[in-house]
């Protein structure tokens, strides 16, 4: 593994621990539960060989995709939304909804198949949530979704594979 990996990880478990002690959220122990999978000890090298550039850009170096242009936006069949890196599932079709805001949004996750930690790239802080298999940045949570919940998981749509039901 080499340091940047190594550092982006310890970053993420700490950021992602961190927040589920404060939260009392079960997501330290989905990332635990993950802690020894063979996806976390791919080289960099592997992870661009396995992903296109723009997954590439998204999961690995936690870019964003441009608003509007993934196709899972306007996405309506039944089915599931897995990770591109390591296709874990990650949401139901039935959770998701038109945010308006130009990503596939959802209300809920499947239960410990998410991390968090906070991001503070744009100078306030936010909750960036990975994959808890392979580590792969998603999105943003925030707090202004629908009901039941109040949130909403904004996600790249590139960091995403839909499943059909």
């Amino acid at each position: 593994m080499n340091l940047l990996n190594a550092l982006h990880r310890r970053s993420f478990l700490f950021g992602a621990s961190a927040l589920c002690a404060c939260s009392g959220a079960p997501q330290a122990q989905a990332t635990e539960a993950h802690a020894n999978s063979p996806w976390r000890k791919l080289t960099d090298a592997e992870w661009k060989g396995r992903l296109s550039p723009a997954a590439y850009q998204v999961l690995r170096r936690e870019g964003t995709e441009r608003a509007g242009t993934s196709p899972l936006d306007r996405e309506t069949r039944r089915g599931s939304y897995v990770c591109a890196g390591c296709e874990l599932p990650l949401f139901k079709s039935d959770w998701k909804y038109d945010s308006r805001t130009g990503w596939p949004s959802f209300y809920r996750s499947v239960e410990g198949a998410l991390g968090e930690k906070t991001d503070f790239k744009i100078g306030l802080p936010r909750t960036e949530y990975h994959c808890a298999r392979c580590l792969g940045h998603q999105g943003h949570v925030f707090k202004d979704g629908p009901r039941p919940t109040g949130l909403r998981y904004c996600n790249n749509g590139v960091a995403l594979k839909f499943v059909p039901a």
